[in-house]
């Protein structure tokens, strides 16, 4: 038990802090990808 409680302590902080961390990155690059697509669009109407 005291192997089992170990364990999650020490791997169960690093993956928090990776879901955390993926979760906030997400967002971000949602928000890069909509902005690269309306840059695409500009510039295809530029284009024209």
């Amino acid at each position: 038990m005291d192997a089992l409680i170990s364990l999650i302590g020490n791997v169960g902080f690093p993956i928090a802090v990776s879901i955390y961390l993926l979760v906030r990155i997400e967002g971000k690059l949602e928000s890069l990808t909509s902005s690269i697509n309306n840059l695409s669009s500009t510039i295809n109407t530029m284009e024209k």
